[in-house]
């Protein structure tokens, strides 16, 4: 009887340990499971981490490419006013007016005075010290202040560039103006320059000095349609760029 029980209980024991030991691996193989989905999110964080660090960075680079306006004024007013007036519109009919440019084409020239691709000893110095933001600001600020019409002085020698300027004349080779400028002299942004209500002085200046390979003719050839200009001023007689640059003062 005493075998019996000893027998029996060994059998208990025997059950009992077999159990614990088959629960155990189910325990142990959960474990991975957890574990697999916590590694599953991590992929899915890292994603949404390297997506907010893309974001703030074109964030920051946003704030970066704005132009510095407050700066920009600054400069103008140090530097600048005394030539081209405060808001871009000269007094004095030697120099240009700047008001209304398009800021692409205000940042050229200025990099090309810098550069010493555009020749001119005072523009040359002032854009010495400038930066490539501070070109870019100052493009930008003068684009954005309105434009004042000089007003044509001379209706006959105005109508008369009213016809090149449209028109060209194809016997000479001189393309219509307008076909850059645009037929009210607004330029086209990065690529040409606003001639509406300039001063005819200073046109007309612009004119000869490219017909004399002063402008427009570097020796890199950087400027590119400074080059097309000297090709076309150099077709032009002087009566018909004095024509071309009183008709252009009366634009708006």
């Amino acid at each position: 009887m005493k075998l019996v029980l000893l027998l029996a209980a060994v059998a208990m024991c025997t059950v009992s340990g077999l159990g614990s030991a088959q629960n155990e691996p189910a325990k142990s193989a959960a474990a991975p499971a957890g574990a697999g989905q916590s590694q599953a999110a991590q992929p899915a964080a890292g994603e949404a981490g390297k997506s907010a660090e893309g974001e703030a960075g074109k964030s920051a680079e946003g704030e970066a490419a704005k132009p510095d306006l407050a700066k920009a004024q600054q400069i103008v007013s140090t530097v600048c006013a005394a030539c081209h007036g405060g808001n871009g519109n000269s007094p004095s009919p030697a120099n240009p007016s700047l008001a209304g440019q398009p800021a692409d084409y205000i940042t050229l020239q200025l990099a090309h005075f810098k550069a010493g691709i555009r020749a001119n000893p005072i523009m040359m110095a002032m854009a010495a010290p400038l930066s490539a933001d501070d070109m870019k600001a100052l493009g930008a600020y003068f684009s954005q202040q309105p434009a004042r019409t000089t007003g044509a002085k001379d209706a006959d020698l105005a109508s008369t560039g009213r016809k090149l300027f449209r028109g060209g004349n194809a016997t000479a080779g001189v393309p219509a103006c307008a076909a850059c400028h645009s037929p009210n002299g607004a330029g086209i942004p990065a690529r040409y320059p606003r001639l509406g209500g300039q001063h005819a002085d200073y046109t007309l200046a612009q004119l000869k000095s490219f017909k004399a390979g002063e402008r427009g003719m570097d020796k890199e050839g950087k400027d590119v349609n400074g080059r097309i200009m000297a090709q076309i001023a150099g077709r032009m007689s002087d009566a018909d760029m004095r024509a071309v640059a009183e008709y252009v003062a009366g634009l708006r």
